[in-house]
């Protein structure tokens, strides 16, 4: 791209959402982080994500999601920082209370990808979350930020509040300027913050104390003892103490990703003896969707105990 054409691509991003994106050629994943990711499964700390055991050589290779990819662009669009909302009357986790990032970020990269395949040819595929894809990687490599103690990826100026979605394309596009390596300043504050310790001082995570994973990703019973800290889904204190997020600057917000007033005013009273049919009504189009009925009535029971 030559600087009209990366003015042109700056303002497709920014129609979109976009806040940031870097590009970097597609390829291989370094050995050392395929060992480190191999090494986490192997010691259980995923927990029952069996999801992530499988598919290891499309990890290992993104190219294999798209025949003949050369390029990836990374892509982040913010969501509202928990630093700047209201307070809740139930603690849910601040980029689930609009519509489904899922839905809502596959659609705008998905206008970005179509007009790349316009105007430059080749062929796309959309990745959002769901896919095999090392996303914090390889947006740590394409140059778009750096991975913090929390495993959090931080974008300069902008924090961690913020969605990532790759867009794999045929497309040969320049790779943008690598940027100096940085790390998160090993404050700590993150570690010493979380409740359950399920973040290391070395930077290592443990999903299984994780409260994002104990009220999201967990199925059954809670084993005896477990404190969800008054968190009925997801948690924002590793990112809420980070001082990245307190120095970053106020983000422009999709309007789909804008808080539902009436996840805002829920309570925890309200969740314990929720109808199907009220869930189903109040989540539609939500990320809370994922927990199920009887994951929410669980996780609001424990809170209440």
């Amino acid at each position: 791209m030559n600087s009209s054409s990366s003015l042109c691509f700056d303002s497709l991003m920014r129609k979109h959402g976009v806040a940031r994106y870097a590009i970097v050629p597609t390829g291989p994943v370094e050995p050392s982080a395929i060992a480190s990711f191999d090494r986490w499964i192997q010691e259980g700390q995923h927990g029952s994500m069996a999801y992530m055991e499988r598919y290891g050589d499309v990890r290992a290779n993104p190219a294999l999601l798209l025949e003949g990819a050369s390029s990836m662009i990374c892509c982040a669009i913010p969501y509202p920082s928990p630093l700047h909302l209201p307070p809740r009357k139930a603690s849910i986790a601040a980029y689930a209370l609009g519509s489904d990032y899922h839905e809502v970020v596959r659609e705008k990269l998905t206008a970005v990808a179509k007009e790349i395949e316009k105007t430059m040819g080749g062929k796309t595929r959309v990745c959002v979350d769901t896919a095999p894809l090392r996303e914090r990687y390889w947006a740590q490599r394409s140059g778009l930020g750096f991975t913090g103690l929390n495993s959090h990826l931080i974008i300069p100026g902008m924090g961690s509040f913020f969605f990532l979605g790759e867009i794999l394309t045929t497309a040969l596009l320049p790779p943008t300027p690598a940027a100096p390596e940085r790390d998160c300043g090993r404050c700590g504050r993150c570690v010493k913050a979380c409740p359950t310790g399920a973040i290391g001082p070395d930077g290592t995570f443990d999903a299984r104390r994780c409260l994002s994973y104990l009220t999201i990703e967990h199925r059954g019973e809670f084993e005896p003892g477990t404190s969800l800290h008054g968190r009925l889904y997801g948690c924002d204190i590793c990112g809420a103490v980070c001082p990245h997020n307190a120095g970053a600057g106020r983000q422009e917000i999709l309007p789909e990703l804008q808080p539902r007033p009436a996840l805002l005013s829920l309570t925890v009273d309200e969740a314990a003896s929720m109808t199907q049919e009220r869930f189903s009504a109040l989540f539609t189009h939500s990320a809370i969707k994922r927990t199920k009925l009887a994951g929410l009535r669980r996780n609001a029971a424990a809170i209440m105990k």
